[in-house]
């Protein structure tokens, strides 16, 4: 992959954080989703690759763009895998919360995982701890491990979760080890991202959250020099046929960075929606201009660009009334 795909491929999150702003706070997720998805497919023509989404908006028949397997780009370029979620965090846009972004990530064909629509169990850490934590280690062992690595109390560790009832046991497990808590509504992706930022305040990322979201978080943390290791939780036999179907012989088995995101290159791009841990918001700004606030990254040069943009929106092109 050529190094200039990295400040093409922001301009798709952009275009899609920028449609789907004007929703935030509506109450509305479908059309916020809608709106961003459609935003993101469009800008892909102008984009020099020939891509094949593997982690999208689902199949065929149940999305009409940005589908697995759908092809994409200008297809005059390298031929990539491509994971894409316009909107992630379509409930945060809808309520007016924090953390919402479209994120996009890119690697040479046959690299990213093909991650079934389903929940996955996950354990995401900063450079600090690469390679020293187990996903099949109980929590506490791995917390004492961490406290450890990092030359602190185990009670001066903060852990990041999804506020969710399947977790009730596993912060039952955090708050008898004495661990700070640091609650996330929705928002996986920039979750599993957090740890890689020192400015979060976040050591550990754990629980479960959903398996697209946990390859892009991958290709995230690959460029940010952190680790996630995942391990799909298929509810069911249909479940369990289809990651086979998709090329997982063993859906059970713990999933490395290498077997998400591959060994070669990765670039990851997201566009803040709504305030997040270290990505601001769309912004609407005086004279028909908005502001958008990204990331963009690539794993062979481990380059990380914030990149802040003033675009000019003629007729409030994107305003919903």
């Amino acid at each position: 992959m050529e190094r200039e795909l990295a400040l093409e491929i922001v301009r798709v999150t952009e275009l899609a954080a920028l449609a789907s702003a004007p929703w935030m706070g509506r109450g509305d997720k479908i059309n916020a989703d809608g709106a961003a998805t459609s935003a993101m497919r469009a800008m892909f023509d102008s984009i020099s690759v020939s891509g094949t989404v593997v982690i999208g908006e689902g199949e065929m028949d149940e999305a009409p763009m940005l589908y697995i397997g759908e092809q994409v780009g200008s297809m005059n370029g390298p031929e990539v895998d491509v994971a894409v979620d316009p909107l992630e965090g379509t409930e945060i846009v809808a309520k007016g919360l924090n953390n919402a972004m479209s994120v996009i990530a890119i690697a040479n064909k046959g690299n990213l995982l093909h991650a079934p629509d389903m929940y996955m169990e996950k354990l995401a850490v900063g450079p600090q701890l690469v390679g020293k934590l187990r996903l099949t280690d109980p929590l506490e062992l791995t917390l004492k491990k961490a406290a450890e690595a990092l030359n602190r109390n185990v009670s001066e560790l903060t852990v990041m979760i999804l506020d969710r009832v399947r977790h009730e046991s596993t912060i039952k497990t955090l708050r008898k080890v004495g661990v700070r808590i640091k609650f996330l509504t929705d928002g996986d992706v920039a979750g599993a991202m957090a740890p890689a930022f020192p400015e979060a305040g976040i050591d550990l990322y754990v629980g479960s959250g959903g398996a697209p979201e946990g390859v892009l978080a991958a290709a995230a943390l690959k460029c940010l020099g952190g680790e996630i290791q995942g391990r799909l939780m298929p509810s069911d036999a249909n479940e369990y046929s289809r990651c086979v179907q998709m090329g997982i012989d063993d859906p059970y088995k713990v999933l490395t960075m290498e077997d998400m995101v591959g060994t070669e290159d990765v670039i990851f791009a997201a566009t803040g929606v709504t305030p997040g841990e270290f990505l601001g918001g769309v912004r609407y700004l005086p004279d028909e201009r908005a502001e958008t606030h990204s990331i963009v990254m690539r794993a062979k040069t481990r380059t990380i660009r914030f990149i802040k943009a003033l675009h000019y929106l003629p007729n409030k092109k994107f305003i919903q009334s």
